[in-house]
């Protein structure tokens, strides 16, 4: 069955009030599926995709490591880099101006039930999007998210982060992608806790600045593909 996605592109956006406002919609959702259960009428669950970016930010997830951190909090605050210990899974990685941050906001009981494949799908979504550049994403085993070249100890390179939660199956945060992103920033931490892995962008790897609207259309594109669904534009 294809389902309705109502999408976002929120621009620029403080990580805070991000994540904030993905609270409001998995817990509009998961208080649609707790009345549901005790027999009330509750209406529908109601799927989203949400694009933005960040200012300069590290995150932790609930499985990281604060060590992973490089520098101090004092240093972090020099550098304007805001730090938030978060709710998501994975470990340590950075959200920055040209990246692109996707967030689905998916009850995946409407879909399937399994967040191995949930995350699968969302590296799919980033696979074909490479594709379409000539880039071959591709898993690295054990270790969530897209590489470049991931079985080479020298030239694996990390190109997109995930890190998900999910609550009565619906889901929040997502994956980060690196379009243009300034990967100096990356220096300043062990990105997701892996040691000795280099991380990478687009333009980086294809030699030139990436328009992020294309990029960001393609990515629509492939996810509609990926998870049989129909994206429609929605203003806040």
């Amino acid at each position: 069955m294809n389902e309705s996605v109502f999408f976002q592109d929120l621009g620029s956006m403080e990580y805070g009030e991000a994540w904030q406002f993905q609270e409001t919609l998995l817990q509009h959702n998961t208080n649609i599926k707790s009345a549901l259960a005790k027999g009330e009428q509750a209406g529908e669950t109601r799927h989203h995709l949400l694009f933005c970016e960040h200012p300069p930010v590290f995150t932790l997830g609930k499985s990281g490591k604060a060590e992973h951190i490089l520098v101090s909090q004092d240093e972090l605050a020099r550098r304007n880099i805001a730090f938030y210990p978060t709710n998501r899974g994975g470990d340590i990685t950075f959200h920055g101006p040209e990246q692109v941050v996707g967030y689905p906001i998916l009850d995946l009981e409407r879909f399937f039930t399994d967040i191995g494949k949930y995350l699968r799908s969302l590296e799919d979504v980033i696979i074909l999007t490479l594709a379409d550049y000539g880039l071959k994403g591709e898993r690295s085993q054990g270790e969530t998210g897209v590489w470049l070249n991931p079985e080479s100890k020298l030239r694996a390179r990390k190109i997109c982060a995930m890190g998900v939660r999910c609550s009565r199956w619906v889901t929040m945060h997502g994956f980060a992608l690196n379009v243009n992103t300034d990967l100096d920033y990356f220096n300043l931490i062990i990105p997701c806790g892996i040691q000795g892995k280099q991380v990478t962008s687009m333009q980086r790897e294809l030699g030139y600045k990436v328009p992020a609207d294309e990029v960001k259309t393609r990515l629509k594109v492939h996810f509609e593909t990926v998870f049989n669904c129909t994206l429609i534009s929605h203003q806040a």
